[in-house]
């Protein structure tokens, strides 16, 4: 899709950005600006419309990383004497339990391997055990192995119980479908840098207008307080604090990307197609992977190291970034893996080419996979 001298970051966040989202950033914005404060409100309205969110739902844009936008939803959304139910399959729900931790908040967790999917009946059951829980704190895509939970289902069981849901859909919202008509939750956390193939450095939260307007005093922190955050924009229409204007001008021009590419159904189909023909092409080599077809999101992909002493990830990524390439370690802590994502600016065909470049790797370093199977069973 793009020539470019770059590397392709197979990642998942930072990712590669098409040149048209890099040249929005050649321009410097003032932070009190109309035109600015114009750009801001234009990217909350398009966000709250991705979800169908309607006049229930308002969008807070925050300055820092996804994981910023996710303690700032938990310190402010969740009361000091409530109690969140963690689901916890991975890397990102672990960091969720550690915010809690630092938060004080009381929590309990759902513990669950690193490749098994949350159940409703699993969850239903916790909450059945636990009648203090307020709020379930749920991973959708679990980036850690590219696991995918059943928002749908957990939804479901959260709205019948009468239990606030808080997602965390870093690296889903765009490329999956989520829509509140279907799928009510409290609040849904992303960022720019991730499947609305924007740059780094400003995540958000869509929320529920009147379960933010209950949360006034809240928040243990001045910078990550939501609801002050929200009530100052509506008031001036500007950041409380200086804002990261390149990464609003690039996510407005990402933005406008996705909604010409077809919005979530088109991005998605692009990159579900990048996911099958990276995964047809990692078996042919000898690759597994990790997760199986009925649990794997189409964003990014875990496979199992090679068995072989030759084998050693540094000098493996080394040599893929060489060919133009560059992959993501693995984050599991029971098996050795690697990940390769499948969003971003690219197509199948930069898939298909990453796919040669690593089978080239694996000759340098002297590995023989195992010859893949006529059929595999998933």
């Amino acid at each position: 899709m793009i020539l470019r001298n770059e590397p392709i970051l197979l990642t998942p966040g930072p990712l590669t950005t098409s040149p048209a989202t890099r040249q929005a950033m050649l321009r410097d914005w003032g932070s009190w600006d109309a035109r600015f404060n114009q750009l801001t409100a234009s990217v909350c309205h398009d966000l709250v419309n991705l979800v169908n969110g309607g006049d229930d739902y308002v969008c807070v844009p925050l300055q820092g990383s996804g994981t910023f936008a996710v303690e700032a939803a938990l310190g402010t959304l969740v009361p000091r004497e409530g109690k969140v139910l963690v689901p916890n399959n991975g890397a990102y729900c672990t960091r969720i339990v550690k915010i809690l931790q630092i938060l004080g908040r009381d929590y309990c967790e759902l513990p669950l391997a690193d490749n098994e999917p949350v159940s409703a009946s699993a969850l239903e059951a916790q909450l059945e055990r636990d009648p203090a829980i307020t709020h379930v704190a749920q991973v959708h895509l679990e980036t850690s192995t590219g696991l995918l939970n059943p928002l749908d289902e957990i939804a479901t069981v959260c709205a019948r119980r009468g239990v606030g849901l808080i997602v965390d859909a870093m690296s889903s919202l765009g490329a999956l479908p989520i829509d509140t008509r279907t799928t009510p939750f409290d609040a849904l956390i992303s960022a720019s840098g991730k499947c609305l193939e924007g740059v780094p450095g400003m995540g958000f939260v869509l929320v529920r207008k009147r379960v933010l307007e209950a949360a006034t005093g809240r928040c243990h922190s001045l910078a990550l307080d939501l609801h002050d955050q929200y009530v100052y924009m509506q008031k001036t229409t500007q950041w409380r604090y200086t804002p990261p204007t390149h990464v609003v001008a690039a996510l407005r021009a990402a933005l406008d990307q996705f909604l010409a590419e077809g919005g979530q159904a088109a991005r998605g189909a692009r990159y579900q197609r990048n996911c099958d023909t990276l995964t047809g092409a990692m078996r042919a080599l000898g690759f597994k992977p990790y997760l199986t077809a009925a649990h794997q999101a189409p964003v990014i992909v875990t496979f199992h190291a090679p068995a072989d002493r030759a084998y050693q990830f540094k000098l493996f990524y080394d040599l893929v970034r060489e060919a133009g390439y560059i992959l993501y370690p693995g984050k599991l802590t029971q098996v050795e893996t690697f990940r390769v994502g499948c969003i971003g600016a690219i197509d199948h065909r930069e898939m298909r080419q990453a796919v040669d470049a690593i089978g080239i790797a694996l000759t340098r370093m002297g590995i023989s996979m195992p010859a893949a199977s006529a059929e595999i069973k998933r």
